[in-house]
């Protein structure tokens, strides 16, 4: 993995040019390749060797508080301290002012070593979104205690009876009339349940802060219907001070329930309930909160930490299909079954063969290959697509934002399919024993299974996808995407290994536009999105055909280059092929329900089931 990454950041992303911008000048090549190398040491050393003990010893609750293997608390100490809570965050506030496609690049290697207990970055997550919308108070004391490791944060949305309908929130908050004047923000009591929160319990940081969805309840007693009436609230697990000390009371969050999952099993997953009077002592009832914002815009705060944390689970599903593709392979090869077929059959008296001897199996292989090398670089192309727009000339900034807005549903959805299916398949070059806990692999499975679900599911990423990223602005996303791989096309024509398949994208890609067309030439939403999935997955086969035809116009580059390993650009142009020849074509089927508008879903009646 190691050389793919260095050959995705260096020789096709060119992230050591972002060292002449002022904000990057005081790094060099050598210093992000320390970054990786210690990062990298440290998913090896803390995070690897415990995948399977955090699998197999669960959180559990003894009345108290969560119980955590000791290997959980080591592995988030030895992150913590690394410094990598911090990476993007600027000098002066302790940060190292890294790219984030660095920081992108550096995560890789926890969530390979281990998923479930790489929880860190929704703490990430949630200090960045204090950094853009919080108070300078709240950034001193939640945010920049969070980048420290001594804080950890949640984000909390789903509700049991509301899940993915953020508009059907149920959690009230209630001003408190005598926080008005306090440092920490205008003060609320929040009371409700919040589901599925990931590390909303636990004993790892001295603290833990909440992100809290709810609605504002006036004089009256009722809300603002629907999501405008959405407000964003910092709930911590213990009170603390402007100066950001524990005051020495808890805040009424308690924990309701521990969820035990199909995977990401080292990961606490709570129910959550606020207000219920268990810790604060009566006529204070409520849990305490900070308004983030102005009141009505938690959605639009939220989303700050939603974005950035689709392209972490796009990230966490990739490294899970790049692990499943490594042990699948170190099996291949090493596995004797079966004799080589030859012009008069079998010969039973000759020596079997490794099983990656076998056409099939390479098939199984080369498609892993396939989608978790093509998935890595489609997250860290977007995430050098933040770079852009946080670091970038304005202009390009600008188009950087716009090419986001496109992608990102594809950076979380397209990873959670498709290394989903890699992880399936390398159970599968496993035969029987990659259905055994003998063996990773079925981890691997069950740890990537969430992430179809989670950040967004695949039926709200379709339905953002094709509702509103694709015509929003008269549709001004989509012309760049359209430009910018038209240009990978252009240059690809001039390659004869690579003209075909340049051919093929733009045919491939004048048939998606077509679709999308056709998909709402009635003008109906019903109409339109009722095969919003499968556009989704036709949309996505395209994105990533036009990335590994960039990466494989960067690997035919180094021919005739000192590469150490002589596989290294065969391996990679195969991988090409093998996409353009097996997994392109899918899009026919995809675009056919899409363009004609195919009703048997949507008129699909209950009672006929």
């Amino acid at each position: 993995m190691r050389a793919t990454l260095d050959f995705l950041l260096d020789d096709w992303l060119d992230v050591v040019s972002l060292t002449s911008r002022p904000r990057f000048a005081d790094h060099t090549s050598e210093t992000f390749a320390q970054v990786l190398d210690t990062c990298e040491k440290i998913a090896r050393d803390k995070f690897a060797p415990f995948n399977r003990l955090v699998d197999t010893e669960e959180p559990r609750f003894d009345g108290e508080k969560v119980i955590l293997p000791q290997a959980t608390q080591d592995a988030c100490d030895a992150y913590a301290a690394s410094g990598m809570l911090s990476a993007a965050q600027d000098f002066e506030i302790g940060g190292m002012q890294l790219p984030y496609t660095l920081e992108a690049a550096a995560n890789a290697f926890f969530a390979k070593a281990s998923v479930s207990i790489n929880a860190s970055l929704l703490s990430v997550g949630n200090a960045n979104l204090l950094m853009a919308h919080g108070s300078e108070v709240q950034k001193r004391v939640f945010a920049l205690n969070e980048f420290s490791g001594r804080w950890s944060g949640t984000m909390c949305l789903s509700e049991p009876q509301a899940g993915s309908s953020l508009s059907d929130v149920a959690t009230r908050a209630t001003p408190d009339g005598e926080g008005a004047a306090d440092p920490l923000g205008p003060r609320f009591r929040l009371k409700g349940n919040k589901m599925w929160i990931s590390a909303g319990e636990h004993e790892l940081t001295e603290n833990i802060i909440h992100l809290v969805l709810a609605k504002i309840a006036g004089a009256d007693g009722k809300t603002t219907p629907g999501v405008r009436g959405i407000s964003l609230f910092i709930v911590p697990k213990k009170l603390v001070d402007a100066q950001g000390q524990l005051t020495g009371e808890r805040n009424d969050v308690a924990l309701a329930g521990l969820n035990h999952k199909l995977g990401w099993r080292g990961t606490t997953n709570t129910l959550l309930n606020f207000g219920e009077g268990k810790f604060l002592p009566a006529g204070q009832a409520g849990a305490v909160g900070y308004l983030v914002g102005k009141p009505g815009e938690g959605l639009r705060c939220m989303f700050h930490m939603m974005n950035e944390a689709r392209i972490g689970v796009g990230m966490a599903a990739t490294m899970l299909g790049m692990a499943g593709y490594e042990a699948s392979l170190a099996y291949a090869r090493q596995r004797p079954q079966g004799r080589p077929m030859t012009a008069g059959g079998k010969d039973a008296a000759a020596p079997q063969v490794p099983i990656i001897e076998h056409a099939d199996v390479k098939r199984m292989l080369l498609a892993q290959k396939a989608y978790a090398e093509g998935a890595l670089a489609l997250e860290l192309y977007c995430a050098r697509l933040v770079d852009e727009q946080h670091s970038g000339p304005p202009a390009e900034a600008r188009q950087a934002t716009m090419l986001l807005e496109v992608l990102t549903p594809i950076a979380k959805s397209w990873p959670s399919e498709w290394c989903l299916e890699a992880n399936s398949l390398a159970i599968q070059v496993h035969g029987g024993y990659g259905y055994t806990r003998d063996f990773p692999v079925e981890q691997y499975w069950r740890d990537n299974r969430l992430n179809m679900i989670h950040e967004g599911t695949h039926g709200i990423q379709a339905l953002d996808l094709l509702g509103r990223k694709v015509v929003i602005d008269g549709g001004s996303g989509l012309k760049l995407l359209v430009v910018t791989v038209e240009r990978s096309i252009d240059r690809a024509r001039a390659l004869p290994l690579l003209a075909a398949h340049a051919g093929e994208l733009e045919a491939a890609l004048a048939r998606l536009l077509a679709a999308t067309e056709s998909a709402w030439s009635t003008g109906s939403p019903e109409e339109a999105l009722a095969n919003a999935t499968p556009y989704l997955q036709a949309f996505g086969h395209v994105v990533l055909a036009w990335i590994w035809l960039d990466v494989a116009l960067a690997a035919q580059a180094l021919v005739g280059r000192d590469v150490v390993d002589p596989g290294f650009v065969p391996g990679k142009l195969q991988a090409c092929h093998y996409f353009f020849d097996y997994e392109l074509p899918k899009i026919d089927a995809w675009l056919a329900v899409v363009a004609s508008r195919n009703p048997l879903c949507r008129e699909m009646r209950d009672e006929w089931f």
